[in-house]
This record gives C-alpha cells, sequence and structure tokens, in this order.
C-alpha cells in the first residue's frame, strides 16, 4: 500500500485506511463474530492498510475495545499504525440532556475513556465527532489542543463541519484531517469544504466512500438488508429512492467489466483520484468485516481510470434520491 501525508506536514498514513466501525454497530441487528474482526484488522496491516478509524460511540465504546484488543494480542502492530478516534456523540446520555457534547470538561473525559479502551498512551488523530452547537467551537478545539499538549493525543480531526468551522478551528490549532462522507452518490462538499481542507493544509478522510455499501451493488435496497441495519431507516435505501438509486449504478459495472475490477473498486478509484483532482491528501476509509472484501478494496488504490469513465461518472450525485441521513441536523449541511 502506498502511502501519503495526513495534511501538508501531518503523519505518514496509507493512501487507504479502515472504517471499523461495522465491526461493532449499525450494519447488523447483531455484532460481528469477533474473530473475523481481528483477522481483519490482521489482514490490513499485512496489507499495509495502517489507518485505523473508529470512535467512542460505535459499539458504545466496543469498538475501541476490540482494537484494544487487537493491539495487545499483537506485538509491535500498534506502533506502525495511525490511530485515530473520535469524540462528541454521548450515546449514554440521560433524557433531556444533550446528545453531542463539545465543552472541555467532556473533552477531557472522554479522551481518557477512549485511551483505556484502546489500551494506548497516545491517540494519533483526535476527532471532534459532530460540533456541538452549544458550545463555541474555539472552545471544543482549545481542549483538544491541551491534549496535544498533554500528551494524550497527536494531531486533530474534525468531522462533519463547515467552511467556517474549519478555518476557526485551525486559528485555535493546526487541523491535520477532516472527515466528511465522499464518494460518486455524495459530492456536497465540494461547494466549499473542500476548498477550506486545502485552506488549511489538512487532509480529506472520505467515510463512506462506497456509498454505506450501495456502490458494490451487492445490495439494491431496504429489502436486501438485515434486521437491525441502520440503513434501513436512511432515505437512499429506502422504497422507490433505493430502486431508482440503484439504477445509477450502471456506469460503475460497464467502466468495472472494463477494467476486470468490482464497480466497489471503480467506487474507491474515484475517490483516489481526487488527490490528483484536488491537490490534497485524501484517504477513503471503506469498513468490512470480511478478509477478502479487504484485499478487494485494497486493491482499488492502484486503479487509475480515464478521463472518459471519470466523465462518465460526474452526473451520478446530481440524480441521487434521497439524503445521506434521515436526521440531517448534526450533519455540515444543516449550518451551510
Amino acid at each position: 500500500m502506498r502511502t501519503t501525508t495526513l495534511g501538508t506536514d501531518g503523519p505518514l498514513t496509507s493512501v487507504q485506511g479502515l472504517g471499523c466501525m461495522g465491526m461493532s454497530d449499525f450494519y447488523a441487528a447483531a455484532e460481528p463474530e469477533r474473530d473475523r474482526s481481528l483477522a481483519t484488522l490482521a489482514r490490513a496491516h499485512d496489507l499495509g492498510v495502517v489507518h485505523f478509524d473508529t470512535s467512542d460511540m460505535y459499539g458504545s465504546g466496543a469498538n475501541e475495545e476490540l482494537l484494544g484488543a487487537f493491539f495487545a494480542g499483537s506485538s509491535g502492530r500498534r506502533e506502525k499504525t495511525l490511530l485515530a478516534t473520535k469524540f462528541g456523540i454521548d450515546r449514554n446520555a440521560a433524557e433531556g440532556e444533550r446528545g453531542v457534547r463539545g465543552d472541555a470538561a467532556y473533552v477531557r473525559a472522554a479522551c481518557d475513556a477512549s485511551l483505556k479502551r484502546l489500551g494506548t498512551d497516545v491517540i494519533d488523530v483526535y476527532y471532534m465527532h459532530r460540533r456541538d452547537m452549544a458550545v463555541p467551537i474555539e472552545e471544543t478545539v482549545w481542549a483538544m489542543a491541551e491534549l496535544v499538549k498533554a500528551g494524550k493525543v497527536r494531531y486533530l480531526g474534525l468531522s462533519e463541519v463547515t467552511a467556517a468551522e474549519i478555518r476557526a478551528a485551525a486559528g485555535i490549532h493546526p487541523i491535520h484531517a477532516v472527515q466528511a462522507e465522499w464518494s460518486v452518490f455524495a459530492r456536497d462538499i465540494e461547494a466549499s469544504v473542500l476548498p477550506a481542507v486545502r485552506e488549511v493544509g489538512a487532509a480529506l478522510v472520505a467515510y463512506s466512500p462506497l456509498g454505506r455499501g450501495f456502490l458494490s451493488g451487492k445490495f439494491a435496497g431496504f429489502d436486501d438488508l438485515p434486521d437491525g441495519d441502520f440503513r434501513r431507516n436512511q432515505p437512499r435505501f429506502v422504497g422507490d429512492n433505493g430502486r431508482a438509486n440503484a439504477e445509477l449504478l450502471a456506469p460503475l459495472r460497464d467502466i468495472a467489466a472494463a477494467h476486470g475490477a468490482t464497480p466497489a473498486q471503480v467506487a474507491l478509484a474515484w475517490v483516489h483520484g481526487r488527490t490528483k483532482a484536488d491537490h490534497l491528501p485524501v484517504v477513503p476509509i471503506p469498513g468490512t468485516t470480511n478478509p477478502d472484501r479487504l484485499l478487494e478494496n485494497a486493491a482499488a488504490a492502484d486503479l487509475a481510470l480515464t478521463a472518459d469513465e471519470i466523465a462518465a461518472l460526474e452526473p451520478i450525485a446530481g440524480r441521487v434520491a434521497g439524503d445521506r441521513y434521515a436526521e440531517m441536523t448534526l450533519t455540515h449541511n444543516d449550518r451551510a
């Protein structure tokens, strides 16, 4: 796996990472088999995919604990991993309390809890997962900067933020990564967020680069999803939206056939290609719990699309039916 830097002066990272959320939460009624998840993490490391992304809210801490167990059982792997986690979404908030928090006391407590679950002394990249609108972003980032000074965190990141929030945060402390949904299905960040990321010298870490699996072509909407899968409540997968969006995958299939590749590889290759097109590091973090699927995803880092193929994919995002989430108030779109 090739490497890049996370921002203009940031740490070295693999050009593709691994989103670990699905190993503990959201994509099925029950947690996937633990041994298979651990095998996937090991396969990733062996392939050079050493950028692992998690959050304290995935499985209410279970995902961080899984990674902690992986590192504890694998001598030397923690030191070779760029480990990223997040704070800000409090799934344990009592009724009537805020479910998103960015106050300084919470930031400090969340970091300490994550360090314990991960079994590490330092977090390589610490993200504000969502913006707490009751707290000035400057206060939140100041608290994050204090963690850097304390040696608990190395680099700071932001997730689902506006261009103005990126600039305000960078005025307090260097920001090395901005995480946003980006794929041939979701391109709203290109108008203002992407220029701000480039302006502050950060990298764009693209989550859901496969459209939550939809771009793989392996399911066609709501009816193909297991019970308990959170996508059953997402507008893009429901009813007429799901059926209409499935029709948009034809160009990916055609391009995949021409390359002897898969639609998922074409979708990932499009994201990888944005590094050159947009003049900044772009690191997609597709998730999987399957070691074989991980190998397929990793191979996409070396797939180059032609100008004509990129042009064929260009109209797709504008034709997608339905919002990214059923509730958009915690996304940058709601504040843009």
